[in-house]
């Protein structure tokens, strides 16, 4: 029991700890190797680097495009549980009777909505080209950011609500191939640095991690509660 009791404690840790790099690598995009090598002379960190690499990918507009448009699948799936959120407050009739997870869930992306904002109101640095004329904030990649935040937590509730079998462990490997091939899919497009993945990858998982421990703890603590006969 004890050893289970620390498994939340031990994701919330591994969650501030790649928050914490991602800080970090940020803070590292704004000062090493800042050339003006970006949309007309902006600065982009990490120059040597990211022209490499944009250099090597190349720019492909159908790939951008693709993979934009399957960038509303995260969305979707914020809808259908918020949906679902709603339905068990309308049905229950009280927030407290709707279940927690979901509660901490909708909190979750909530919170990962308000990053992808921020950046693109607070722009680190720009795309490597113009999109429809336009310059557009570029890091992190807020698709891969939601990409990587959202789908997995399709494989955690599934894996709480559903058995065993063919139907969840299909969940978990469609989840797994989306999730890569968007990623792979964004970074090849060539419409990011490739250190606006690496960013959003540090936050997702930091983000992901930290949700992941919040569930667990709560779970955790609400067995313990039961144990005692705390209702």
């Amino acid at each position: 029991m004890k050893k289970k009791n620390r498994n939340g404690i031990r994701l919330l840790a591994a969650g501030g700890i790649f928050t914490a790099l991602f800080v970090l690598w940020t803070l590292l995009v704004l000062t090493v190797d800042v050339q003006p090598l970006g949309q007309n002379g902006t600065n982009i960190g990490f120059a040597a680097l990211n022209t490499r690499f944009h250099r090597w990918t190349g720019v492909h507009m159908l790939l951008y495009t693709i993979t934009d448009w399957l960038g509303l699948v995260p969305l979707c799936i914020c809808m259908i549980f918020g949906g679902t959120g709603l339905f068990q407050l309308v049905k229950r009739k009280s927030l407290l009777r709707v279940d927690r997870d979901l509660l901490l869930l909708g909190l979750y992306y909530i919170t990962v909505i308000f990053c992808y904002l921020l950046f693109e109101v607070v722009p680190i640095n720009y795309r490597p080209i113009p999109i429809a004329g336009y310059m557009e904030a570029s890091y992190p990649s807020s698709t891969t950011l939601l990409v990587l935040s959202v789908m997995p937590t399709v494989s955690f509730q599934v894996q709480g609500r559903m058995r065993k079998g063919a139907a969840r462990m299909a969940v978990h490997v469609l989840v797994i191939l989306f999730t890569v091939c968007m990623v792979a899919g964004r970074a090849a497009s060539g419409v990011h640095w490739i250190t606006d993945i690496v960013g959003a990858m540090l936050l997702s998982t930091g983000l992901y991690l930290l949700y992941c421990g919040c569930v667990r703890r709560m779970t955790e603590t609400h067995k313990r509660g039961e144990d005692f006969g705390v209702s």
